[in-house]
């Protein structure tokens, strides 16, 4: 099911503009089923290769890890597979960076 993106136009620099795409739960959960398994993909190519494919600029980094944290609470995509369990920010997800460890384990 294809959903409407909302792209919407913020300054950059002091007289430019660029388009950020607020990714939908939906939209960030069907990237990370794209991800490979097992291994630990980049989150900045993910919300890059989103950009691209909704025709904006970026995407909006913090609607992403909102949504990563939802994600890891109800277990609807592989987030660890662009979670680093080393970084911070593994411990807001629902199991913390061992669960993240245990899952790409799981996925060799």
């Amino acid at each position: 099911m294809d959903e409407t993106p909302v792209i919407k136009t913020r300054a950059k620099g002091r007289s430019s503009t660029q388009s950020m795409l607020i990714p939908s739960e939906e939209m960030v959960a069907r990237a990370l089923q794209a991800a490979a398994p097992g291994q630990l993909s980049d989150l900045g190519n993910i919300r890059k290769a989103l950009a691209e494919q909704y025709g904006a600029d970026a995407c909006c980094p913090v609607t992403v890890q909102r949504h990563l944290v939802r994600i890891s609470e109800t277990g609807s995509a592989p987030f660890w597979r662009v979670v680093a369990p080393d970084q911070p920010f593994a411990r807001r997800m629902s199991g913390g960076p061992d669960r993240i460890r245990q899952q790409l384990a799981a996925e060799k």
